[in-house]
């Protein structure tokens, strides 16, 4: 197996955009495509030509999840070469825009929102989310995708890691060593762990299935992992472990904000990130509640429902 990364900078926290061609068994992968941009365009381009292929020899796109910056050049791709395009069986729906289940995400914020005693912060974000499903057949994935079960593509292994987001996959290859990684693990900064609903609309405990990812991927011996950002990770372990520490880290800090009085969500998110709270709404309390779920998760915190908002208090050890 050969692997080809596709590296293109951006100013963003993110540093870059990475997808990889991968030449394995007589055929020529691409894992992840990017945004769709015309310099992620020349950059796939370029890459082909460097390495002696063309956008001809492409056999099939494997995809690790929904994000955008990861599907961005899938239907310019698909629109050249017509090739199959495998994705983790939780994206589709997402994907492709299906109205009644963004419906339902929709809903399922504007609840969660006003539980978490966000008020007018809360309603913006959803008129911000209903005037993006106006958007949503322009931004809908037009190619035909094939959803990942069981089976394997050449010599990758799928495996299922939510966190980032639900439907989340890495790829791994047995002989080589080698993960393919999407967002579960980055070298610079860490993977943000997003609150969002299951297909039934019930909240998914994002960070604890985050830790839970991070461990799996840690109990794999590679020798190389590729990113879907920054730099390309050569001893994953000792980063996983880094990883875990600042859940843990930020979990404590979270559950000290709670030793003099009960708090909301929402209150502990505007003095944790103060400006930040009104700028980057959606991220900000994903990063909270997750980490809320996660103490409730391992006995730290308990909530109760006061006037229709959830109020965290912190659990006493008992002497």
């Amino acid at each position: 197996m050969e692997v080809f990364p596709i590296i293109v900078p951006t100013r963003s926290s993110l540093k870059s955009f990475n997808f990889y061609i991968m030449k394995d068994e007589g055929s020529l992968s691409l894992i992840d495509a990017g945004v769709n941009s015309s310099k992620c365009w020349d950059y796939l381009n370029e890459a082909l030509h460097h390495h002696g292929f063309s956008l001809e020899d492409l056999d099939q796109i494997i995809i690790t999840h929904n994000h955008e910056d990861h599907v961005g050049l899938v239907d310019r791709i698909v629109s050249s070469r017509n090739i199959p395009v495998y994705v983790p069986e939780k994206a589709i729906c997402r994907l492709k825009r299906d109205r009644d289940f963004f419906e339902m995400r929709m809903e399922f914020f504007n609840k969660l929102y006003k539980e978490m005693g966000c008020g007018v912060e809360g309603d913006v974000q959803i008129k911000k989310l209903g005037a993006a499903m106006a958007s949503h057949e322009e931004k809908r994935l037009k190619s035909d995708v094939i959803p990942i079960g069981k089976q394997t593509f050449t010599s990758l292994e799928p495996l299922e890691t939510p966190g980032h987001s639900p439907d989340h996959m890495i790829y791994y290859d047995h002989g080589q060593k080698v993960i393919f990684g999407g967002d579960l693990l980055l070298n610079h900064i860490s993977s943000n762990a997003l609150v969002e609903p299951d297909e039934s609309g019930n909240r998914i405990k994002t960070v604890l299935e985050h830790e839970q990812s991070l461990k799996k991927c840690a109990s794999i011996h590679a020798n190389v992992l590729y990113p879907g950002h920054g730099d390309i990770i050569y001893d994953h372990r000792m980063l996983v472990e880094k990883r875990l520490r600042g859940i843990s880290r930020k979990a404590s800090k979270i559950e000290s904000e709670l030793e003099q009085e009960p708090r909301t969500a929402s209150d502990i998110a505007l003095t944790f990130y103060k400006d930040r709270y009104y700028e980057q709404f959606s991220l900000v309390m994903s990063e909270i509640i997750g980490h809320l779920d996660y103490l409730e998760a391992n006995g730290k915190v308990t909530k109760e429902l006061s006037g229709g908002v959830w109020v965290y208090r912190k659990l006493r050890t008992q002497q």
